[in-house]
């Protein structure tokens, strides 16, 4: 409950520009900021190269790109708003997205889905400062085929922002909208009035299987910002309302990656882009189309900014999922931890990361590829056991301190999670498509990979029915600070 030391944290949180909290609640006198500042956050996280290029899958995958364009569109949305309700939990709870699966899983049993979220942190992260190490290298002339200079900037630059913060990154998300729109913008013009785009769109057929797939990258892309997307609502005010917070970060989850999606398959469509140009060099690309020069220069620069953003979410996130796990293995009062600790978290999360980016900088296109539909394995039950028991079962009462006490009322293991979610995964896999494995019920849809809709909807109907009456619901919200009540309705 609230002490002396937590209120001596709180001070020295508001007057210090670093950030002090980690994975404790944030206190309701530390709450600030506007539901809106969801959307600049989403959509400078989508505008971005990364993006471009899960567009350009849609067209490698064999789709036309106006049913692409469509396919991603209906993907984004639904797995959008599935997203969006975890953003929503954020202001009610103060909580680190991570740290509230304890509710569905058990303080011990959360660790499993946890593992698997920082593992896709790093994937992420790696994958995208090559491009941006790439970015980096060309804006100083420099070579690109081992990008190891810009790869260690832009690693340092993002560890700075994430050791800095919430408010830091909420600012860079911003400039990274205002940046990545007018890069878009810009380059769009270049490219209607270089290529005949229209002739992309004449003479288009609907292939089912390539569709049901655009769909799917769509989803894809929008479910794995759910097991962080609270972490960047929590410092709300208590009495900001879900919906508005959900709205806005649909928004801008929504529109950041659909603009960039679509240009990523407008790209891919260029009879000089389709196999070469593009999809071969992807930041060389966009410098050129943008006229070179100092042109290409600021191109980089905005391809990194927009980088450093979802790259700054990618750890930051993983931070918190790191001590989250931490915290399962210490003492039960120990519910937040010292700037040091998690500076030294991060910095650790970015060396992995960069090499990481080392590593796998050839045949990037592919394995990128392989990547975003294989994690879906993973988090598509970690969502729809969350969200089933928040909003369902729980309808939005959580005993926040027990969050922190594996003796307490969720106690170390929560059976019925844990196997809904190992069902739920071993449920997609003859459903799935990818590099790594083609289950049998794809080869029976005809390629077409219906995964991810598996992984929601069988661990939904499994907790749904057994979680109801094995789930220990408080009566009202039990809040983490003494003065901190539940409202009068």
């Amino acid at each position: 409950m609230a002490t002396k030391e937590s209120t001596s944290t709180a001070q020295k949180s508001e007057n210090s520009s670093m950030e002090s909290r980690t994975i404790e609640p944030v206190p309701r006198s530390e709450r600030h900021g506007k539901a809106s500042s969801q959307f600049t956050l989403w959509l400078g996280a989508n505008l971005q190269i990364t993006a471009i290029v899960n567009g350009t899958l849609g067209v490698l995958v064999g789709a036309d790109p106006i049913w692409a364009i469509i396919g991603m569109l209906i993907g984004n949305v639904l797995a959008g708003a599935v997203t969006a309700l975890h953003s929503a939990q954020g202001p009610k709870l103060g909580l680190p997205q991570m740290i509230s699966s304890r509710a569905q899983f058990g303080v011990y049993g959360a660790i499993l889905p946890l593992v698997l979220t920082v593992l896709m942190y790093i994937g992420f992260a790696g994958t995208g400062t090559v491009l941006s190490g790439q970015a980096i290298n060309r804006m100083f002339g420099m070579s690109i085929e081992q990008p190891v200079f810009g790869i260690i900037v832009f690693g340092v630059i993002t560890a700075i922002i994430a050791v800095l913060g919430y408010k830091y990154i909420h600012k860079l998300g911003s400039l990274a909208s205002w940046a990545g729109l007018i890069m878009l913008a810009y380059l769009g013009v270049r490219m209607f009035t270089k290529y005949d785009v229209f002739a992309a769109f004449q003479g288009n057929h609907f292939h089912f299987v390539s569709f049901l797939l655009c769909i799917a990258l769509g989803a894809g892309w929008q479910l794995t910002f759910g097991p962080y997307v609270a972490d960047y609502s929590r410092y709300l005010p208590f009495e900001t309302s879900s919906s508005s917070v959900f709205w806005w970060t649909l928004g801008g989850l929504v529109c950041g990656a659909q603009i960039s999606m679509i240009f990523g398959v407008l790209l891919a469509s260029l009879p000089t882009a389709k196999g070469q140009g593009f999809i071969t060099n992807q930041v060389g690309f966009l410098g050129t189309l943008g006229g070179g020069g100092f042109i290409a220069i600021i191109i980089y620069l905005v391809i990194t900014i927009g980088k450093l953003t979802v790259n700054t979410l990618n750890a930051y996130g993983g931070c918190m999922t790191i001590m989250t796990t931490m915290s399962s293995f210490g003492s039960d009062k120990q519910k937040g931890f010292n700037q040091k600790v998690r500076t030294g978290i991060i910095v650790a999360f970015i060396l992995a990361s960069v090499i990481f980016a080392l590593v796998a900088s050839a045949d990037f296109l592919a394995s990128f590829k392989s990547f975003i539909l294989t994690l879906l394995m993973a988090f598509t039950p970690w969502t729809a056991i969350n969200l089933i028991d928040y909003y369902l079962i729980s309808k939005e009462r959580v005993d926040i301190p027990a969050l922190y006490d594996p003796h307490g009322r969720y106690g170390k293991y929560n059976v019925p999670a844990l196997t809904a979610y190992i069902v739920g995964i071993l449920a997609q896999i003859p459903f799935l498509n990818s590099d790594f494995y083609t289950g049998p019920m794809t080869k029976v849809l005809g390629g077409a990979d219906i995964s991810w809709i598996v992984g929601l909807i069988v661990p939904a109907i499994i907790y749904w029915a057994w979680g109801r009456t094995a789930v220990s619901v408080p009566e009202h919200t039990i809040y983490f600070y003494d003065d901190e009540k539940e409202p009068v309705k």
